[in-house]
């Protein structure tokens, strides 16, 4: 699935092609990647992206442009290599077919990722606008503006304090046992998921393990003016953190949207009519999130293998059975 980076790069065009319209005999590729602070090849890379948009015939606003071709310089002015090459505009060129014209499934890739970087950037208004644009071409009529849910409001603090490493003070309703938690993390890591935006976050706990946390279930967020080092060894640390373990389960065929949600991949191994059997790759905690499916899937759930998840995933599951029955029990 394309991602915030790829509609981050497709944002920085416009501003390629303001550049390139001062220049009208173009400018060297290796130049212009210069002035952009990019290697030579994503510049390539980035407009060959735009001519292919421009073969599409995107007709939102942001798109608007005039069309671009690469030439070779003289003999006597080259200079070698890829970044010899001239970009330069095309004057009075035709312009695009619009927007209908792109395959479905390149309108929905784009449109999931226009929604990403949307959720990051609320703000940004021409990208709003330009997926509603999209909405329409797929759903026709008038499509409204993109709606971005605020339980990811917080995603924008926590890319700035990852960045400049700040410690976040956070308050935390608890993804695998009842209640609220107050702590201090350390940002290391956003995620984007079938649940929502993750950050993955130290201090290194005393078991060895950095923690993972649903944006979705901040309630507070403030950010601190103290620092942080990252850990030691934490590029291990985070791959250690997204490490999945296979899980074999039979389901209800109507729990499939609780394999989907809570595991990274499901690949079905067999079928029926009323239940299916798949590979599920979940993070840890393994044991909490099988507990998480049956309550999702009913009687009908069985963990094929292994079975050292079934003692933490029934003990999730009764502890919420019993937490729910107490809170709707009535008082006085």
């Amino acid at each position: 699935m394309a991602g915030p980076k790829f509609l981050q790069r497709l944002a920085r065009l416009p501003e390629v092609i303001n550049v390139l319209t001062a220049y009208p005999d173009g400018l060297p590729l290796g130049e212009l990647a210069t002035q952009f602070g990019v290697d030579v090849e994503d510049m390539r890379e980035d407009l060959l992206t735009y001519l292919d948009l421009e073969s599409w015939g995107w007709s939102f606003d942001i798109f608007r442009k005039p069309a671009l071709e690469f030439v070779q310089p003289d003999a006597d002015e080259a200079t070698g290599g890829s970044g010899g090459t001239i970009v330069r505009i095309v004057p009075d060129a035709a312009p695009g077919l619009g927007a209908e014209h792109l395959s479905a499934g390149d309108l929905a890739t784009l449109y999931t990722a226009g929604i990403a970087l949307l959720e990051v950037d609320p703000d940004e208004s021409d990208l709003a606008d330009a997926l509603a644009v999209i909405a329409e071409t797929m759903y026709g009529g008038t499509a409204a503006a993109p709606y971005v849910g605020d339980w990811n409001r917080h995603v924008r603090d926590l890319q700035d304090a990852q960045e400049q490493r700040r410690k976040v003070r956070i308050v935390y309703s608890r993804a695998w046992r009842p209640g609220v938690t107050d702590r201090v993390i350390e940002p290391l890591r956003l995620v984007q998921t079938r649940r929502g935006w993750e950050v993955d976050a130290g201090p290194v706990g005393p078991e060895g393990n950095l923690r993972t946390f649903l944006v979705s279930n901040l309630r507070l967020i403030e950010v601190l003016d103290e620092g942080f080092e990252p850990p030691s060894g934490a590029d291990s640390l985070l791959t250690k953190q997204r490490a999945t373990t296979t899980v074999r389960m039979e389901l209800a065929q109507d729990a499939r949207w609780a394999a989907r949600q809570h595991a990274e991949s499901v690949t079905v191994v067999a079928e029926d009519e009323a239940t299916f059997t798949a590979d599920l790759e979940l993070l840890a905690p393994v044991g909490e999130r099988v507990g998480l499916i049956m309550l999702a899937s009913g009687p009908s759930t069985r963990v094929i293998s292994p079975g050292s998840v079934l003692p933490d995933a029934m003990g999730l599951v009764e502890e919420l059975l019993q937490h729910h029955e107490s809170a709707g029990r009535p008082t006085g």
